[in-house]
């Protein structure tokens, strides 16, 4: 059948989505050679991410050698994402990036890089749950291309956060910080940068020098699922602090809480410990595409922010290393109690601790109390009986 190939990319539109934060993702549909169709879903400052990738890929056809020989397409930076607007306007760009993209010679339009980024990921198969609060809400495009100003109700929100230290950026898609900064967050990377906006200034910043402002503590962070999920090291990594984890590449561990910092904490067998994100691959996906994300490398730790002045006067909270292995092997031990226990096993007992057997005894039988006099019983009975024992007489 021959190496597989993207004969087509269609943007059918966007969608305005509010988990973690409030963000917008295009909607693409991907036709393979196998007539296969599948729906993805990409933020812009993916695909920015990836265009940069793929011009440093086929710098002649980027026109870095020389300008008159580029083929590859332009697309604009992000810029200040002030609404719904921008997210409309961008479709017409990404409709002529992509068609100019499917035009390209065979070893750009058909390489590794561009077939893993336009591949289906899980994140694309996963529909709203009824948990939350709100649904996203799905803008097409118009049959005919033009604009469709009904559909469009107000700008984003974007949540603001303060720098506690000064940051000085590493590359040119980052943003250096000074303290007391105060920036507004476009978007929030599982991997612990943030793409962040101040002023005419726009870049990735590590989450770790960011505060909110009416808080210490990150009101998105999720609980601690002590379950697990399996993923799969694509990078090796030694600590440096004692409550961080050293592992090799290619090993398999569970993830028990996803910290928007980018510094999850994993377990290995009954080990737990942070560990940065983007040397992570969840179990079964394609590490390819992971590969590229780990380019910028892991964000500082909080806790290695030197001179770090915060505006609160209560530090965040957050779960000692002691507390996630406690928990952590509370719950295996249930795991493998409830594995060796014969029969079907109620919803309910999955988080109840397990009494030990005990001999069963007959119950003792109450007392019985005398019976009253008949005078006692005349005397504490109501009048309607005494009436009708009166008429009985």
């Amino acid at each position: 059948m021959g190496d597989p190939f993207i004969r087509h990319i269609v943007l059918l539109g966007f969608e305005k989505r509010f988990v973690p934060s409030q963000h917008y993702v295009y909607m693409f549909l991907v036709k393979w050679q196998d007539l296969s169709e599948k729906v993805v879903y990409r933020r812009f400052t993916e695909i920015y991410e990836f265009h940069k990738i793929l011009k440093e890929m086929f710098p002649i056809e980027a026109g870095d050698i020389n300008p008159e020989n580029r083929i590859i397409p332009h697309l604009p930076a992000p810029r200040w994402f002030d609404g719904q607007r921008v997210a409309e306007s961008r479709q017409g760009t990404l409709t002529e990036y992509c068609n100019s993209l499917m035009n390209l010679p065979d070893k750009v339009s058909r390489c590794p890089h561009l077939l893993n980024f336009f591949k289906v990921r899980p994140d694309d198969l996963k529909l709203p749950t009824d948990s939350q609060v709100k649904k996203p809400e799905t803008y097409l495009m118009p049959r005919d291309g033009k604009s469709n100003a009904a559909d469009i109700t107000g700008p984003i929100i974007l949540q603001t956060y303060r720098a506690i230290a000064d940051y000085e950026k590493s590359s040119g898609s980052e943003m250096a910080l000074a303290t007391g900064d105060v920036v507004d967050v476009v978007e929030k990377s599982q991997s612990g940068w943030w793409f962040c906006q101040m002023k005419t200034k726009r870049g990735w910043v590590p989450a770790s020098y960011l505060e909110p402002l009416d808080s210490p503590d990150e009101a998105e962070d999720p609980e601690p699922n002590y379950a697990g999920e399996p993923y799969i090291t694509i990078k090796a990594y030694t600590a440096l602090l004692e409550d961080e984890m050293s592992l090799e590449q290619g090993e398999t561990i569970e993830v028990i809480h996803k910290l928007l910092d980018g510094w999850w904490v994993i377990r290995k067998e009954d080990v737990t410990g942070y560990f940065p994100s983007m040397y992570l691959q969840q179990a079964g996906q394609d590490t390819g595409q992971a590969q590229s994300r780990i380019k910028r490398g892991a964000p500082p730790r909080r806790s290695s922010i030197r001179n770090a002045h915060s505006i609160h006067q209560q530090s965040r909270k957050r779960l000692s290393q002691d507390t996630y292995r406690r928990n952590s092997v509370h719950f295996l031990q249930q795991r493998r109690r409830r594995g060796a226990r014969p029969g079907p096993q109620s919803p309910g007992s999955a988080l109840k601790e397990e009494e030990p057997l005990k001999t069963e005894r007959p119950k003792p039988q109450p007392a019985v109390p005398p019976r009253p006099s008949a005078d006692l019983i005349l005397h504490r009975c109501s009048e309607s009986t005494k009436r009708k024992l009166a008429s009985a007489v």
